[in-house]
């Protein structure tokens, strides 16, 4: 196995050293990346993930500790070094494409190649090949303002490629992206691990991006909470036999990226004596509620997935389980799609008997879930609370104080169980109808 080509030993961060408001932003005890792996620093807002980057770009010196870069210092080199080190060893792509507005895009992906003293048909030439692989050629002589986001970023990535460097460095790089562009980015990331056999370091703090990782550190207040080792990926770093093992904690970390590791091993328990289905299998039935979501699956084929047997790809429910399962989902898509068209037909000033017709349709999916008993008054306020909270009138407190309100409050008197389980379901509703 190769040598780590990043070490960090005892490595801190200080800000204002000495001062009233002195502020540790960075303590990492040890922390070793090898040659051509995929590193993800994940965490939140102001976790240090980004100060951690900014100490291997050679930006940021390091209060206290060791950080060494292909087995050196890189803060103890001179201007001349320093120069060399941020043009061959690392290159960044940040949230901002920062693409000089004036200049054309090729122009742009060739500049760093100026101050190398490449000639200009060199530096062009180069800059070509890398807007031809990422797809981005037939924007070489347009200015980088006529393009998409999608676009810019992966002509900073051409960009930070253009010297070659061994190492790239991406700060949060999709974070003002669409979800195809970021999609784009991202999977140009992967082939620049996979392909050039680039080592990539990536900050972000969205867990979607988890699975392009060979290992993950999870970072919270400065330091490394703890580190997950994708099983997906094959390991650069020799790993102890049995830690890629997908644990039931480790996929309770894709759920709850936040959590801490203490947080994730009661979840684990709570799980266990309050759920009767396995996470392997909640894995699946994701994957099956997204072919749903995305009209890819029949609804007969639903149960049938539900209840065929594990080995056989399936999530083997039992079938009366997955009859009611079947129902709740077909329930929600019907309502949401109900929500969705009410809100659209309202916003277009649109009133008709199939508007009366999808609250009415979103009550009835709503009182399957109620175990007592309604009156047609009833019936006729709830539909015209349903009615007011989907088009966003009145909040869901409104909403939830209504159903659990006695009579002398004009409230239907469910009481606070049946408020809260009925006041949520119809927000669950909203918020499918809101993304489809």
């Amino acid at each position: 196995m190769a040598e780590p080509i990043i070490q960090a030993h005892d490595l801190k961060v200080v800000y204002n050293v000495g001062k009233s408001n002195e502020y540790l932003a960075l303590r990492v005890r040890e922390l070793e990346i090898y040659p051509e792996e995929y590193i993800i620093l994940f965490g939140p807002s102001g976790c240090g993930k980004s100060t951690l980057l900014y100490c291997f770009l050679g930006v940021l010196p390091p209060t206290s500790g060791e950080l060494l870069v292909k087995g050196e210092n890189p803060y103890k080199y001179d201007w001349r070094q320093m120069q060399n080190y941020q043009r061959n060893t690392v290159g960044i792509i940040y949230q901002a494409f920062n693409l000089i507005s004036s200049l054309s895009v090729l122009d742009n992906v060739a500049l760093p190649r100026i101050f190398a003293n490449d000639n200009r048909s060199e530096r062009e030439k180069k800059a070509m090949v890398l807007l031809e692989r990422f797809g981005v050629e037939k924007q070489a002589k347009k200015l980088p303002t006529s393009l998409s986001g999608g676009q810019m970023q992966r002509i900073a990535v051409s960009r930070s490629l253009i010297s070659d460097p061994e190492i790239l460095l991406g700060d949060e790089p999709v974070g003002n992206l669409d979800a195809t562009s970021t999609k784009q980015v991202m999977d140009t990331l992967m082939e620049v691990n996979t392909h050039d056999r680039k080592t990539v370091i990536l900050v972000t703090h969205d867990a979607k991006h988890l699975p392009y990782a060979h290992r993950v550190y999870f970072m919270k207040e400065g330091y490394v909470d703890r580190e997950m080792v994708n099983p997906e990926r094959d390991q650069i770093k020799k790993i102890a036999k049995g830690k890629t093992i997908m644990t039931e904690v480790e996929k309770l970390a894709r759920l709850y990226p936040y959590a801490t590791q203490e947080e994730l091993r009661v979840k684990s328990i709570v799980n266990y004596i309050t759920q009767d289905i396995t996470f392997d299998q909640i894995e699946r039935m994701e994957k099956l509620v997204q072919l749903c979501l995305e009209g890819r699956v029949a609804e007969e084929d639903v149960y049938s997935a539900l209840i065929a047997p594990f080995a056989a790809g399936g999530i083997e429910i039992p079938p009366a389980k997955a009859a009611v399962m079947v129902k709740k989902i077909e329930g929600i898509l019907s309502s949401a799609r109900n929500i969705r068209q009410y809100r659209q037909r309202r916003s277009e000033k649109i009133y008709t008997q199939s508007q009366d017709e999808r609250v009415r349709a979103i009550r009835r999916e709503m009182l399957d879930l109620y175990a007592g008993q309604v009156t047609p008054g009833d019936v006729e306020m709830m539909e015209n609370m349903i009615a007011l909270r989907i088009a966003g009138f009145i909040q869901m407190e409104e909403f939830e104080n209504f159903l659990k309100n006695g009579r002398e409050k004009n409230g239907l008197n469910f009481g606070s169980h049946w408020a809260r389980v009925l006041s949520r379901h119809l927000e669950k509703l909203i918020a499918q109808a809101t993304h489809l």
